[in-house]
């Protein structure tokens, strides 16, 4: 249905009608799901998205991603098939989560360092949970294990590598970027050279630079907010009217012949709307479920990212020409990705004797009690992946190219 036919704004019309009828109807849900989602932004998602946003955009005005776009060049083109700007993205975006990478992408297309094309490819698999919200919050907070977080972060980010190379067939007739031109120069020469000159480009004194990501950031922060209160209050709202029991009754007949354990299903449900309801229903499950199924669907709950981030994606990306579809389509093949590794993934890893001294449960009361050291470990395993993910792009650019120059095949 195209989006200028009238019967979509018709139906578009007649379901906000039917919202305003419901909140009227359940004034107290709506109101308590309102705080519910205010207090989850407030209390998690600013505190641990505003200095990521301010750091990229300060990272972006001084040069820094026009340093990852040289040397990083010749990794992201034969890999992921866009320009080497595209490492930056990666970084930022698998090291702070939705919808960090979307907004970075959408900066990148607006100065012209990216096509249509490339910035479609590289926001499908950059928007990933961010690992401390995977270990912290998912693993050690509702599966209370730190075990579960390493095959979750494993998964999670495996699996949108792997979509970013199957993307990287997505339009191949499209215009690309102006590639890098040839030069005896070193790499890194080069890449600080077009650091320096963007800088000097940017033509902003650092106190107006920091002023202006500030201001960026928050106005992004509280888009995001706005869309995380919508998004509680209506799934609070379809739970009143037992739309949400509706739906689960027919995933589980549908599911079931798959193989897809029943009482999954509300885990499925909860995780289309929001990632973080899902992951903590699935965890939930009865304990005749496997465990390893509770993984998979938690894993795939992630990948997906429920449509609250989705509508805040769409929202940053509406500035530019980059469509939104293939976006979905990508978070659609992450998700099926994502729980496929983790049936192919669980027996090695759950092997490892290192991991099984991290497989005993730590049971807590709520996500609330998470002692110190928990957050501790999550915060330094979020460190090791951002470093070691941004160290291997790095080495294999630099290999990329010493095989280049010499001219091995």
């Amino acid at each position: 249905m195209s989006r200028h036919s009238p019967i979509l704004t018709m139906l578009l019309a007649v379901s906000t009608i039917a919202l305003v009828f419901m909140l009227v109807a359940h004034s107290q849900i709506s109101f308590e799901a309102a705080v519910r989602g205010l207090k989850i932004w407030w209390e998690v998602v600013f505190p641990s998205t505003l200095p990521f946003i301010v750091l990229s955009e300060v990272l972006m005005g001084l040069g820094v991603v026009h340093f990852f776009g040289v040397l990083l060049e010749p990794l992201m083109r034969p890999l992921f098939n866009v320009p080497g700007t595209g490492g930056f993205v990666i970084a930022m975006g698998f090291s702070s989560g939705y919808p960090v990478a979307a907004k970075l992408t959408t900066r990148l297309r607006e100065q012209g360092n990216v096509t249509k094309a490339e910035g479609e490819r590289l926001v499908a698999f950059t928007t990933t949970g961010d690992p401390l919200f995977v270990m912290g919050a998912v693993a050690i907070g509702f599966f209370h294990s730190e075990q579960m977080g390493i095959i979750l972060s494993l998964t999670h980010y495996l699996s949108a590598v792997l979509l970013g190379i199957l993307f990287r067939l997505h339009a191949p007739s499209a215009t690309i970027s102006k590639p890098l031109e040839k030069t005896r120069m070193a790499l890194p020469i080069r890449a600080l050279q077009a650091m320096h000159r963007a800088r000097l480009a940017d033509r902003r004194p650092f106190g107006k630079l920091m002023g202006d990501a500030v201001q960026s950031a928050l106005t992004t922060l509280f888009m995001i907010g706005g869309f995380i209160i919508v998004f509680s209050v209506i799934i609070q709202l379809f739970q009143a009217i037992h739309l949400t029991a509706f739906i689960i009754q027919v995933l589980a007949f549908v599911l079931g012949p798959f193989g897809v354990p029943p009482a999954l299903s509300q885990s499925i449900v909860s995780g289309l709307f929001e990632v973080t309801l899902g992951a903590q229903a699935a965890s939930e499950a009865p304990a005749a479920v496997p465990i390893v199924w509770k993984a998979a669907i938690a894993s795939a709950v992630l990948s997906w990212g429920g449509l609250s981030v989705h509508a805040q994606v769409a929202s940053i990306l509406s500035a530019t020409d980059i469509r939104v579809m293939p976006y979905l389509i990508g978070r659609s093949i992450h998700a099926l990705l994502a729980a496929v590794l983790t049936f192919i993934l669980w027996g090695p890893l759950t092997s490892l004797a290192w991991l099984k001294e991290k497989s005993v449960p730590v049971f807590l009361p709520s996500t609330t009690g998470l002692t110190v050291s928990h957050w501790w470990d999550a915060f330094l395993y979020s460190g090791v992946i951002a470093v070691i993910g941004t160290s291997l792009l790095l080495l294999g650019s630099m290999l990329v190219r010493f095989l280049h120059s010499h001219k091995i095949r």
